[in-house]
């Protein structure tokens, strides 16, 4: 997935309210940028930092700049756009380039499911159980090498292992994808210690059925790729 508009460096000076992020850019002006991130956005975002902002001239957009990118500044990237796995999914699942869900023809998002929820994606084939997938994007890193979810306490993650374990039991593929936005991370967690009810939500629907995929992301200013399954 390339971005739409080249991306331009910039610093960060705060980020408030969780979608706000006040900026530098390197001709010294200071921008607010809105922040498509919900979550703590634990170690990522601090005074100083080197981020990449993408411009636009859309009319109806109150913000021009939206924060897309963490440079770590060792050659190492994190994608902080929660929006982004989506968009990128969607590519490779509609040309058939992710292997473990390649057998799928038809692709369909934000399928009404469940109780008053929505599944990511709904992959449909000739003589193939419907598969309902779920994305969450992995920022967090503690430890060199080790990629965590979630950030922060989320009621409405474990909501969706319910709802995926409930297509399972109807005999469905239920399938729970993290997508790791870091090009630092070979390895992945669930952070325990931040949110001990989504794991145990998360050991309950993988016994019932829910399968789970964790794949790699290549990261430059230039766009965003799948990369691997961990």
């Amino acid at each position: 997935m390339q971005f739409a508009t080249p991306l331009v460096p910039a610093r960060l000076i705060r980020r408030y309210k969780r979608f706000l992020a006040d900026c530098r850019l390197e001709d010294g002006r200071e921008v607010t940028a809105h922040c498509a991130n919900p979550g703590s956005m634990m170690g990522l975002a601090e005074p100083g930092m080197k981020i990449w902002l993408e411009p636009n001239d859309d009319p109806k957009k109150k913000l021009k700049f939206g924060w897309r990118l963490v440079d770590h500044e060792d050659g190492n990237f994190t994608g902080v756009d929660t929006s982004v796995p989506n968009r990128a999914l969607r590519e490779v699942l509609q040309n058939g380039t992710l292997p473990a869900l390649a057998m799928y023809k038809t692709v369909n998002s934000e399928v009404k499911y469940g109780t008053n929820s929505r599944i990511d994606f709904l992959l449909s084939g000739p003589d193939l159980p419907d598969a309902y997938v779920e994305v969450k994007s992995v920022t967090l890193s503690r430890q060199p090498g080790l990629a965590e979810f979630p950030d922060s306490v989320t009621a409405r993650g474990s909501k969706h292992l319910e709802e995926l374990a409930k297509m399972a039991r109807k005999g469905h593929r239920a399938i729970m994808l993290y997508l790791v936005q870091r090009t630092d991370c070979h390895r992945f967690a669930l952070a325990v210690d931040i949110d001990p009810t989504y794991a145990r939500a998360f050991e309950m629907a993988q016994a019932q059925g829910v399968e789970k995929l964790i794949i790699t992301t290549h990261i430059s200013p230039e766009r965003i790729e799948i990369a691997d399954m961990l």
